[in-house]
């Protein structure tokens, strides 16, 4: 009898390690659902990153890479800017000197109606980013004449001239002149005249002249302006501005 009982108490008590392996079992697949969390929440975090700086970078500041020298010395290859998209977009008009990132679909270049959308989305939006080149229809300029202004290059000394006033251009690359292509040209309303700072090395209203459009950019194609270097971090810091035009008179002046 003694015997049947002390039978029956070892059946009625659990294994010495069940619980053991039951909690070990547990335990790691609390780890698991953690560890899963935890992934989901960085993912979920980047995601969040990234729309953000999508949304800044369509709306407020973009950041844009340099990829030629036609904006030398101001500008260098590699260069990353920022460029302040809220510039012009409360009324204010770009002005003689900025140094302006627009979209030169239309007058630079020829738009492409065999596009692929999604590659050009994905394009962009790296684009936006900083993290490659930007679109082949996106050029970064200085505004050299606005609607209504008459340019001319050049005089004996090389110089152009707007609305009758000779401009001297300190940011041109070092040993080049205002251009050699001679023009006289009448800006239209609503529309601007760009040159790259390295004269010699850029493409440029100059060399649209007999194009539809005549190398004149839409204001409204206009991205914003270039305010601030971001990289390298030697170069950091706001873009110096220029008072080359400080005595052009308003537009109209030397048509009479």
């Amino acid at each position: 009898m003694d015997t049947q009982a002390q039978h029956s108490e070892r059946d009625r008590s659990p294994e010495p390690d069940a619980g053991t392996g039951g909690r070990s079992r547990f335990s790691l697949t609390r780890a698991r659902f953690a560890a899963a969390l935890s992934w989901r929440r960085v993912l979920a975090g980047a995601v969040l990153a990234t729309t953000v700086l999508l949304l800044v970078s369509s709306f407020v500041v973009q950041p844009f890479l340099i990829p030629s020298g036609s904006m030398e010395p101001t500008l260098k290859v590699g260069d990353r800017l920022l460029v302040n998209k809220l510039a012009y977009r409360f009324g204010a008009q770009p002005e003689r000197g900025d140094v302006v990132v627009f979209d030169g679909t239309g007058s630079f270049v020829r738009e492409d109606l065999d596009a692929n959308p999604l590659a050009g989305l994905a394009r962009g939006a790296a684009a936006s980013l900083g993290l490659a080149e930007p679109d082949d229809s996106d050029f970064v300029k200085r505004v050299v004449g606005v609607g209504g202004d008459r340019v001319v290059c050049c005089d004996a000394r090389g110089r152009l001239a707007v609305n009758g006033t000779v401009v001297d251009e300190p940011y041109l690359y070092p040993g080049d002149t205002a251009s050699r292509v001679p023009f006289d040209i009448v800006v239209p309303s609503g529309t601007l005249w760009m040159m790259g700072d390295h004269r010699s090395r850029s493409s440029d209203s100059r060399d649209r002249l007999g194009s539809p459009g005549g190398g004149m950019v839409p204001v409204d194609r206009v991205t914003g302006r270039v305010d601030w270097l971001g990289w390298p971090p030697a170069r950091t810091g706001s873009l110096a501005g220029t008072d080359a035009f400080t005595g052009v008179p308003a537009p109209g002046a030397a048509h009479g």
